[in-house]
């Protein structure tokens, strides 16, 4: 029995093979991609329907096995679906991020940094001290050179620090970017972090970056690093 059983088993996966292959190739035809574990899925119910149709009643399949396998295949094809629902929602998040720079264009907004514009003999940095500190303030250019430096004492919270572009002998220095640099003890001579921002507009977002790029005053930053908008003075 079991000789004349095989070939009928052998003959009738193959023409589910042969179906499902045809399938496959219809579907490839139409855009449909069958050639993931979703096709594969497919092809597996086929197959093992046409092997329960004509397995040999004298060994019949495991059925431990049989629901095993049913099992596996249908949490790798949720998996595959989830994976697909998450893939949609880091796009659509994406998307949402981009709309959301654009929106900054042409705002005045703050952003963590110490690196400030001199321009029209003004460069502005807030700097935010967490107790009141005696500090000193070191501005260097772009190369490295120091612009000034000085010594102050900075209260508790948020105050601005103008820079008119002179050095300390009085020395005008050039319109660039500049960088400043703060070191402060509080009245126990114990060292404090001054966190510093900077101010300016926003004048273009590359949205092709992920996650978007601000450019403000030839500098980047990403969205993360705007702490606040400012509303330009009347």
């Amino acid at each position: 029995m079991a000789d004349s059983i095989l070939p009928a088993v052998s003959s009738s996966v193959t023409a589910a093979i042969n179906s499902s292959t045809a399938a496959s190739s219809s579907s490839s035809a139409t855009g449909v991609d069958k050639t993931t574990l979703a096709g594969n899925f497919q092809t597996f119910l086929t197959l093992l329907t046409t092997q329960l149709k004509n397995q040999n009643p004298l060994d019949p399949l495991d059925t431990n096995q049989f629901t095993q396998q049913l099992v596996q295949f249908a949490q790798v094809e949720q998996q595959l679906k989830q994976n697909e629902q998450l893939a949609t929602l880091v796009s659509l998040e994406k998307t949402a991020q981009a709309t959301t720079a654009l929106a900054y264009v042409g705002q005045t907004v703050a952003v963590n940094g110490q690196t400030a514009a001199l321009s029209n003999g003004e460069a502005t940095w807030s700097l935010v001290a967490p107790k009141p500190v005696s500090a000193t303030v070191t501005i260097k250019s772009a190369t490295g050179q120091t612009a000034y430096s000085g010594s102050f004492t900075i209260n508790t919270g948020t105050q601005n620090f103008t820079w008119d572009g002179r050095d300390n002998n009085g020395v005008q220095w050039p319109d660039g970017n500049y960088t400043m640099s703060v070191t402060a003890k509080d009245a126990s001579g114990q060292s404090v972090s001054i966190a510093s921002e900077v101010q300016g507009v926003v004048d273009s977002v590359d949205v092709t970056q992920s996650p978007p790029v601000l450019s403000i005053g030839g500098q980047t930053f990403t969205l993360d690093k705007i702490k606040r908008v400012v509303r330009p003075a009347a």
